[in-house]
């Protein structure tokens, strides 16, 4: 397994590299400066700034000093924010994210499992039909349309729970920036799920194991389970990835302070080392997930050795 996890490792810092270098002259060649605003500033004031901020000088060597940087565990100073740093950003904004991710991965992944081995063992039946139409209307209905008509209804007509705010990450802030991440991924999950089951319960040792008379809730929890989550388990991996670094709309409309809505309000403000900083976290996390997912994988099916 360390052999397994090593070589990763050394797969996955080239592919940050990529990244990083991608990102970089991306974000350098899109029009305009971090300095533009409603205010110009005089040539004198503007040459001093880009100055001070080492954008002055030629852009392999920007590119040199940005990646020893982050080699070293520094992301650069924001451009926008006075006196914050890239990782202080992160660190005071990434609380809302993995509180808010974690939690909509978790439940959709129980939720969604749920339904969709009960539509797997009543195939073709009311239930079965009754969770795909469930899926499908959550798949199709996007969260910008979710999340204003949950506030319209719960907060605003009938005033159960707050319409926005963090407020320190109380409960009733929480419940429905939630339900509006886990929605879709539990559409996902339990699709993914009921395809899985269905294919495994007509399998030959489901077959063996109901001639061997075994219970029905042990061969589908022992068994069929077991098998039909390896498709789910590589999905749950990019997806976590995407909860955990913020949705910008629920964050939005929502009025709370994660990492997806400083990303793109760094991206609009052209702040270039915030936006790196969110890129290198999101790819780290998805190659991390990734890895993880890779190890689940192999302790569900006994046919994938880690050498």
């Amino acid at each position: 397994m360390l052999r397994f996890i090593g070589r990763r490792l050394l797969i996955a810092i080239p592919t940050l590299f990529l990244v990083i270098t991608v990102a970089f002259f991306m974000m350098r060649a899109a029009p305009g400066s971090p300095f533009d605003g409603d205010r110009k500033l005089s040539p004198e004031i503007e040459a001093n700034v880009m100055a001070k901020y080492g954008m002055d000088r030629p852009l392999h060597e920007q590119y040199g000093a940005y990646l020893a940087g982050v080699v070293q565990g520094d992301l650069g100073p924001s451009l926008k924010y006075k006196d914050k740093t890239v990782l202080q950003i992160l660190q005071e904004n990434y609380r809302v994210s993995l509180t808010l991710g974690l939690s909509a991965i978790i439940l959709a992944t129980v939720i969604g499992v749920s339904l969709g081995v009960l539509a797997a063992l009543r195939q073709n039946q009311t239930t079965d039909y009754v969770v795909m139409t469930i899926a499908i209307l959550g798949v199709c209905i996007p969260t910008f349309v979710t999340a204003p008509v949950l506030v319209l209804v719960i907060a605003s007509k009938l005033g159960w729970l707050p319409s926005a705010g963090w407020n320190g990450g109380a409960l009733p802030n929480l419940i429905l920036p939630i339900v509006v991440l886990t929605l879709p991924q539990v559409a996902i999950i339990s699709r993914l799920t009921r395809a899985g089951m269905v294919e495994v319960l007509r399998s030959n040792y489901i077959r063996t194991a109901r001639a061997k008379g075994l219970p029905e809730n042990r061969i589908v929890r022992r068994h069929a389970l077991r098998a039909a989550i390896l498709p789910l388990v590589s999905y749950l991996g990019p997806a976590a990835a995407g909860l955990i670094t913020g949705s910008l709309v629920v964050e939005k409309i929502f009025n709370l302070p994660g990492l997806g809505k400083f990303f793109v309000i760094s991206a609009l403000q052209r702040d270039y080392t915030v936006v790196m900083g969110m890129v290198i976290f999101y790819a780290a996390l998805i190659l991390i997930l990734n890895l993880i997912a890779d190890l689940l994988h192999a302790v569900l099916d006994p046919r994938v050795r880690l050498s």
